[in-house]
């Protein structure tokens, strides 16, 4: 450890400070240490870093520095404390720091800010390349979510004529007694530069209300930036869609001409069996989806294509918006109520996630498709015109039952009054009307038919799951339907519990939900050609996070820390009591002491790790896991044959797995389906495990996203720029492609989601085909089409070498295959799958 306590100002210092003059503070900011000008009131202590005391420089905008080095080394680190006792904070809502990266790139740096009783608040930094700006870190516990969205708007940004980076930080603090504040870099290859000057305190909300204030426009779109696609009235939205139609004419025309059956799959290809439904075959070592008809298919997907996923929270967050609709104004009829509250992992640290909500792809869909808004009965308006013509109407037909001409004058004024006070009463019942918006109708059908003509323009040839009834119901596009089995079953904690707990299929109850959801899924689609399958739920927690044992085997400590109520307690208790018959057996296994059997069944109860020593601990958790998994799978697979029995069981959506889960679903479904948020599949998985499992590979999520166009998060694999998100789809499906198991890929998600975070997690990512605007990302798209066609057009040339070898084969078996003529021209080895074979 080097400790220096810097006590004076070299000539070089003072040279470059009567030089340019220094910044001054913002308002609301307390200095309490200066690098530049240094004085005895702050003890600076560096390891594995440097921080040469002749090293002052002004930068090209003309402030004064002093630079900071950190070199090679696990965690080289700076180190600031008070001269004596401690900071008290308690005022102040940030530590400031004037910095700026030396390099030419962007650093990340680790702030540690530590209180004397041991709390601990830690920021991750990561710092730009450019000028100086002002960082500031939350003194207590902050990040985007905080305030209801997953990622906050670009930094730095400008405040009080500053460059000012708004950090997140995790954690807690005691503000009154700070004692020390760190930085460092974790493991840096090469030494690495930063600049300092004013260290200190900053108060006050201003800087959070300047950051996340007026973040939102009229129509939905972020207001921190300017994009190709961004709208700034209704006239010019509704001419980029006009433009957008004729595109897709021309497109569609061009689909006309392709070697399609009207499910999708390629006509030129070989010929399968056209059993009337979806299924699955594998050909000469190649696994395909087989369409009703018989052809070769690849499910080119979207997920989550439905018009009423976008609506973000707004209650309490009206700041953050430019212009929200006042409650008598027609696109306010666009407001709903919510609540997003839970306790699962997807909860925590989330503010803002009940109230009033705003559909702002809805009120954009108004201004495309909506009728005109009219006055109704519904409005106050509307009561009112109604209440003068049954006035009206009333004086018409009591003129009629009386002369038109009244006998007197005294006659004619009285029936004139009564006129009058039809006119007021008509008037008075207006009043009491509470005002309500003016409702104008989105046509339903016009948006479907628009999203299914772009879907099949682009290339795509499946409607991925979360996506809208109205779809599905147009028998122009294949379908994939999820099944969420909800109910009062016990669950079971491996960790995060991002969506909830793991389901417990030892429960009866859960049974009985499976029944109950399977039925309800299935009523009005068991006999429709044009449904694929069905999705075994979503990202389930079969592990826990990080790939220790005790995250790979969640499922076995999480289930013994239960009580025996919890069924599938029962059930481990049961297996592990009929192979070792007593604790003895048990505690010479597992390498315990367990003086009775009981002491397993209390609650808390934490098995031993596995290990080499003792084998038989890591046997018994995998077999748990197994037959936990193989209970979960059968039990859907099961009611599935009863209730569907043409469609495919298509997995489990996997996010997280063991092997025992992803072997039990290869058992039991028809289709192995992942989650893979990566630039390929091979690095998501080892397919040679999939390949061994002989089962096809639905890829169910992926995408790629940037910042660069309006929602602040670029998802789990962001990109650079918006122009690298085409050339990255294209390298994804090329290499599925080469996977002879991946039988398709299903996108992540058609719309971009709100810019404010969505009701379901504050989500707020671009990565979608489609803006808030229904505009689409047109350089995107365009690349996204040709992959897409690629793609299938690549898939027929497959079939067709397949197709070639396999009559190769044919005719150099001797005869050895003369037992297959009935199959058809065309058939090659293989063998069938789905509903008609080993499937489900």
């Amino acid at each position: 450890m080097i400790r220096r306590s810097l006590r004076r100002s070299l000539p070089a210092v003072f040279a470059l400070m009567f030089a340019a003059p220094l910044l001054a503070a913002p308002a609301g900011q307390q200095t309490l240490f200066n690098f530049v000008r240094p004085a005895d009131v702050v003890q600076v202590a560096t390891q594995d870093a440097s921080l040469p005391q002749s090293n002052a420089e002004q930068t090209a905008e003309g402030e004064v520095l002093r630079r900071v080095t950190f070199n090679p080394a696990a965690q080289p680190t700076l180190r600031l404390t008070p001269q004596t006792g401690a900071w008290d904070w308690s005022q102040s809502g940030f530590m400031s720091l004037r910095i700026q990266s030396a390099m030419n790139w962007a650093v990340t740096l680790y702030v540690k800010i530590q209180s004397n009783d041991g709390k601990t608040l830690i920021s991750r930094v990561d710092l730009p390349a450019g000028p100086a700006q002002t960082l500031l870190v939350p003194l207590t516990p902050f990040t985007p979510l905080s305030l209801g969205l997953k990622a906050g708007p670009p930094m730095p940004m400008m405040f009080n004529g500053q460059r000012v980076l708004l950090a997140s930080s995790a954690g807690e603090l005691e503000r009154s007694q700070v004692v020390s504040v760190t930085l460092s870099m974790d493991q840096p290859k090469v030494a690495q530069s930063i600049l300092l000057e004013r260290f200190g305190v900053q108060d006050g909300d201003a800087v959070t209300q300047a950051a996340f204030g007026g973040l939102v426009d009229a129509y939905g779109q972020s207001t921190r930036a300017k994009w190709p696609e961004k709208v700034s009235s209704d006239e010019q939205l509704k001419s980029a869609a006009a433009k957008e139609q004729q595109q897709l004419k021309t497109w569609l025309a061009e689909r006309e001409k392709s070697s399609l059956d009207k499910f999708g799959g390629w006509t030129k290809g070989p010929a399968f069996k056209a059993s009337g439904f979806f299924r699955t075959e594998k050909r000469d070592g190649r696994w395909y989806l087989v369409t009703p008809e018989g052809h070769p298919f690849y499910s080119l997907g979207v997920n989550t294509v439905t018009p009423d996923v976008n609506q973000t929270y707004v209650a309490g967050r009206e700041w953050m918006f430019e212009s929200l609709p006042k409650p008598d104004e027609p696109l306010a009829s666009h407001y709903g109520e919510g609540d997003n509250r839970g306790g699962n992992g997807v909860d925590k640290g989330r503010g803002y996630n009940a109230g009033r909500w705003y559909d702002f792809y809805g009120a954009n869909l108004q201004r495309l498709y909506g009728s005109p808004c009219v006055v109704t009965s519904d409005t106050k308006a509307g009561v009112a015109e109604a209440a003068k013509a049954d006035a009206v109407a009333a004086t018409v037909e009591k003129a009629a039952e009386q002369p038109v001409v009244p006998a007197t004058a005294e006659a004619g004024v009285a029936e004139a009054a009564k006129t009058g006070a039809a006119d007021a009463t008509a008037a008075k019942a207006a009043e009491q009307t509470p005002a309500e918006p003016c409702k104008a109708v989105v046509d339903e059908q016009r948006w479907a038919s628009h999203t299914l003509d772009r879907l099949q323009a682009w290339g795509f040839n499946t409607i991925g799951n979360w996506s809208a009834p109205v779809l599905a119901n147009a028998d122009r596009v294949p379908y994939t339907l999820p099944l969420s089995i909800v109910g009062d079953y016990a669950s079971i904690s491996t960790g995060t519990d991002w969506w909830g707990g793991m389901p417990d299929p030892f429960d009866p109850r859960f049974a009985m939900a499976t029944e109950r959801a399977v039925a309800i899924a299935a009523r009005d689609h068991r006999d429709d050609p044009w449904l694929i399958g069905y999705f075994a739920d979503n990202e389930l927690a079969w592990a826990g996070p990080g790939d220790d044992p005790k995250a790979r085997y969640a499922l076995v400590y999480g289930t013994l820390k239960m009580t025996t109520d919890v069924p599938a307690k029962r059930a481990f208790l049961k297996q592990l009591r009929d192979k070792y018959r007593n604790q003895a057996g048990l505690s010479k296994a597992w390498g315990i002491d367990l003086p009775a059997w009981e002491l397993m069944e209390d609650p808390g109860f934490v098995p031993p790790l596995p290990s080499a020593e003792f084998p038989e601990i890591e046997a018994d958790f995998k077999y748990f896991q197994k037959v936990f998994a193989d209970t979960y799978f059968k039990t859907l697979s099961d009611s599935l044959k009863w209730h569907a029995p043409n469609q495919l069981l298509l997995g489990g959506r996997f996010a997280n797995s063991t092997p025992e889960a992803v072997e039990s679903c290869a058992k039991y479904c028809d289709v192995l389906s992942f989650n893979m948020y990566t630039l390929q599949p091979q690095d998501s998985y080892d397919f040679a495990i999939l390949r061994s499992l002989d089962k096809p590979v639905l890829i169910t999520e992926f995408n790629f996203g940037s910042a660069d166009r309006g929602p602040f998060w670029g998802g789990v694999t962001q990109l650079a720029k918006e122009e690298d998100r085409g050339p990255a789809y294209a390298n994804f499906l090329k290499q599925a492609m080469s996977e002879p198991s991946i039988v398709g890929v299903h996108w992540f998600q058609y719309l971009d989601q709100p810019v404010t975070g969505r009701l379901l997690d504050g989500e707020n990512g671009h990565f979608g085909l489609v803006g808030i605007t229904d505009l689409p990302f047109q350089g995107f798209v365009d690349s996204v089409r040709k992959s897409n066609w690629q793609t299938v057009d690549q898939l027929g040339k497959e079939a067709e070498k397949a197709k070639a070898e396999a009559d190769k084969a044919d005719q150099e078996a001797e005869g050895g295959r003369k037992g297959d003529a009935g199959k058809g021209a065309g058939q090659g080895a293989g063998h069938v799958g789905g509903h008609s074979g080993n499937g489900h």
